[in-house]
């Protein structure tokens, strides 16, 4: 039988020069000049990267963890059936019509989201949550901002509690091949401790701030999505049994897929409406990501960076340094990014890596507002009802949030040894 060969890029200062400048564009954010964004710097570093390092179309092709592109497709069309569904307006309302008690709501509207942001898209519970929740709190004369901001942070918190939260989890997940109850059972307390630390401190920082300074309208009206009872409890229990099939030894993206196959298959959402809510640049962003960077390592450009980076004292394979330039990486250049970056570096195989990676993207991502793609989300959403969160509104917050959930999850390592 033949074996076929496997082709290696030559490390060619063309190939690093790409990979710079695909990294250097994603933390700039775009191209003076020119209309790109994030995603289309990615595509463009990936086809720079097919055309210089000489290897076969084939090969490219190969580069890309097509498991984890499936299970993220299978994910988001789940959350667009619940979104079509009505579920996300429905929950936001009803947690909007609890604003007697301000702890108590605040309380409710963080474990909510971090409970569906654990299952669901988390971007799609706070682009549908923040304007219901924001229009109830202006109609009442509460000041929204601590509230939006707490919105974004307990989904980024909430995300890390399994390894289905974010796209970025279940790239570690797919990649390392981590067991889905085992990564609960490990990364449940650093995350239940995140939680706890950033309701206590919102709560704390936000109490005596809570009354609008000047009586505020609501600019523009949110148009929920008309609830669909039959369809709803339809899409909780195909996503019920997909969580289910998810501790089986069935492939994961196999799974989603069906679950998303039996959505896809419906008598009342159109195909195409499920497929408009599908993120489409998510998808071609971490395809572009995993050329560029699988490249990169395959050339051996990535050892040589660890190698370097140990002798300058700062040692990736520690729990600790892990942590921590995880979550600075991904508020400089997309969290996306930079756990691509760093699965290719460091020993995702080994489980306890692959938790803290996954645990410190998560919670780095509430540091500032461009640390995760829900902060973004909240703050247009915010905009477009005239509440300005500004970056010092939402670092105030997200700052010792983050600092609180790192310090956790350090000591959670060190105890676990």
């Amino acid at each position: 039988m033949n074996v076929p060969t496997v082709t290696h890029p030559t490390a060619t200062p063309a190939l690093l020069a790409i990979f710079a400048l695909t990294y250097f564009g994603i933390a700039l954010g775009h191209v003076p000049g020119f209309k790109l964004n994030r995603t289309g710097i990615v595509l463009l570093g990936a086809i720079a990267t097919m055309v210089f390092s000489g290897l076969p179309t084939e090969t490219v092709i190969g580069l890309i963890n097509w498991p984890t592109v499936l299970l993220l497709f299978g994910f988001f069309v789940l959350s667009a059936q619940l979104r079509l569904s009505g579920f996300f307006d429905k929950v936001a309302e009803s947690i909007s019509a609890r604003l007697e008690n301000p702890a108590r709501f605040l309380l409710t509207l963080m474990a909510v989201t971090a409970g569906l942001s654990a299952f669901l898209n988390h971007d799609i519970v706070c682009y549908v949550f923040a304007p219901v929740v924001a229009t109830a709190l202006l109609r009442r004369q509460i000041n929204p901002v601590p509230f939006l901001v707490a919105l974004a942070i307990a989904s980024n918190i909430g995300a890390a509690a399994t390894p289905v939260g974010n796209p970025q989890d279940m790239m570690i997940g797919q990649i390392a091949r981590l067991d889905f109850g085992r990564y609960i059972l490990w990364c449940g307390i650093p995350v239940l401790f995140a939680f706890g630390c950033a309701y206590a401190l919102i709560w704390m920082m936000s109490r005596h701030n809570l009354a609008l300074t000047a009586p505020a309208s609501v600019k523009v009206e949110p148009s929920p999505q008309t609830f669909n009872r039959a369809h709803t409890i339809k899409g909780l229990v195909i996503l019920g049994l997909t969580i289910a099939f998810f501790f089986s030894p069935l492939p994961k993206e196999v799974v989603a897929l069906t679950a998303a196959g039996i959505h896809l298959a419906s008598r009342k959402f159109r195909t195409e409406e499920l497929l408009a809510l599908v993120d489409w640049p998510i998808l071609v962003l971490f395809m572009g990501l995993f050329v560029v960077t699988g490249a990169f390592q395959t050339a051996g450009y990535g050892d040589r960076a660890v190698q370097w980076l140990a002798q300058g004292g700062l040692n990736l394979h520690s729990p600790s340094i892990l942590a921590m330039v995880t979550a600075l990486l991904s508020n400089l250049i997309n969290n996306s990014a930079a756990v691509l970056l760093l699965v290719k570096v460091v020993d995702v195989h080994h489980a306890p890596t692959a938790y803290v990676l996954a645990l410190a993207n998560s919670f780095g991502g509430s540091l500032i507002i461009l640390g995760s793609v829900s902060n973004i989300i909240v703050v247009q959403q915010a905009r477009e009802l005239g509440i300005d969160i500004s970056f010092r509104d939402f670092a105030r917050l997200g700052v010792p949030v983050t600092c609180a959930a790192i310090a956790g999850l350090l000591a959670w390592v060190a105890l676990m040894g």
